[in-house]
């Protein structure tokens, strides 16, 4: 049965790292403000999002599992300080966190309770 091989897959664990260099990573929580599909993608979406430092954009490949309309007044962890990349035209200024469950569906990571933008994780 695949989908019990699916549920039995679970990726083994990445190297190991430092401390400091976890430390690096700024993960906030932000509120998506707005967002809508990219012309002529499938799975892309850019997002407009609170991070509490600034409203950025972020394109993000989840348009297979959420639409945008449900999007709107989530909030989400962003990892603010990636290096910002170009995707179809949109500068993408961070990367929202996400967790693949065993049927492979990408899941939002969200605080349990409204929590003002900008808060840190670490």
């Amino acid at each position: 049965n695949a989908s019990a091989e699916a549920a039995q897959h679970i990726e083994d664990q990445k190297e190991t790292t430092t401390f400091d260099d976890f430390q690096k990573m700024d993960i906030r929580v932000s509120t998506i403000l707005a967002a809508e599909k990219v012309a002529k993608t499938k799975k892309l979406l850019k997002l407009t999002v609170d991070t509490g430092i600034d409203k950025r954009e972020i394109v993000s490949g989840i348009a297979e599992y959420y639409t945008p309309e449900e999007l709107v007044g989530k909030q989400v962890l962003v990892l603010v300080n990636l290096e910002p990349r170009e995707l179809k035209g949109i500068l993408s200024r961070g990367m929202i966190l996400m967790a693949q469950d065993a049927s492979g569906k990408l899941r939002l990571l969200q605080p349990d309770d409204q929590t003002n933008p900008g808060a840190t994780v670490g």
